[in-house]
């Protein structure tokens, strides 16, 4: 009895360091959030926005047409020939998420004695989360019937401007041309900082595709087992997009964009707060965040639907 006694009274103070008054400090908070961004296979590219309200309004400023007119010596240009640049705003609404976990005291009984439990946790917690967090931020739908992606409307959804339908058609590089050429001029002049997102699997036949053809390119990808993209533009496999669209329920999707025009807003007071029910023998530990995913410039990105999966 003295001895469970003294494994709680340990676990107290480990879980009072973890969470002082159920609040992370700022610098345990840059910590988890830096740990849920390393673990995620997109966010890590994505512009990380630290929201300190719940709203957050970023400005957007371009020239959306040519600004360069013929000129006289002396003379400045006509009012109709001066060019103003295009203004808008994106908001960022911080929605409420929640992860609860609760475990016993005799399966953290090791993490207790090796001193650990802090770092443990939030190791645990953030590898998890990451890839929910990455759930939401492509699937997500308000209108959908699951409890973590009603959240917020993500990516997939918020593209609507640039789309091109692959009739239930692989991913080949015939595709890849079609979803290039439907990006505006504007946005694919720097190809390095664009993006080809899509399922795993069809990335694989992708990969198929390429290592079909009889020449030195279809040996290199037989032999090496590497993707190469197309254009120029990296093809990432994201493990979260979905396989099961469509009326077969076998189809995908694919976004080209540049990931730094994925905003992830983050509110600075991560909670994570503590309990511990004594009837029941467990810890109970509650994280909760305010997130928001939006396109800085959703015209700048283009959705290819209809892409067989399965």
């Amino acid at each position: 009895m003295q001895e469970n006694r003294s494994i709680i009274q340990k676990a107290d103070f480990l879980l009072a360091q973890l969470a002082p008054g159920g609040l992370l400090l700022p610098e345990q908070a840059r910590q988890f959030v830096r740990l849920l961004i390393d673990k995620a296979v997109v966010m890590p590219l994505m512009t990380e926005v630290s929201m300190t309200s719940a709203k957050v309004l970023k400005e957007k400023v371009q020239f959306g047409s040519s600004v360069l007119r013929k000129g006289t010596e002396a003379v400045a240009l006509p009012l109709a020939d001066r060019s103003r640049p295009d203004t808008s705003k994106v908001e960022l609404d911080a929605q409420l998420v929640k992860a609860e976990c609760r475990l016993s005291f005799e399966s953290m009984e090791d993490n207790i004695e090796q001193n650990r439990f802090e770092q443990t946790v939030q190791e645990i917690l953030a590898d998890r989360i990451s890839l929910d967090l990455e759930n939401l931020a492509f699937n997500g739908d308000t209108t959908s019937l699951d409890t973590l992606l009603m959240t917020l409307d993500g990516f997939l959804k918020q593209a609507t401007t640039n789309i091109v339908p692959c009739g239930s058609a692989t991913l080949s590089t015939t595709v890849l041309k079609d979803v290039l050429k439907t990006m505006p001029s504007a946005f694919r002049m720097d190809r390095r900082a664009l993006r080809n997102l899509t399922a795993d699997e069809a990335v694989i036949d992708y990969h198929d595709d390429l290592a079909l053809r009889e020449t030195t390119l279809g040996d290199e990808h037989i032999l090496s087992g590497e993707t190469r993209g197309y254009g120029g533009i990296p093809l990432l496999g994201v493990p979260v997009f979905p396989v099961n669209l469509g009326g077969t329920t076998d189809e995908t999707s694919l976004l080209l964009t540049d990931p730094a025009n994925m905003l992830f807003g983050i509110h600075r007071q991560i909670r994570i707060e503590t309990d511990k029910d004594i009837s029941a023998g467990v810890y109970i530990i509650v994280m909760s965040a305010r997130v928001d995913f939006k396109f800085a410039h959703e015209p700048a990105v283009v959705k290819a639907t209809a892409i067989k999966a399965v």
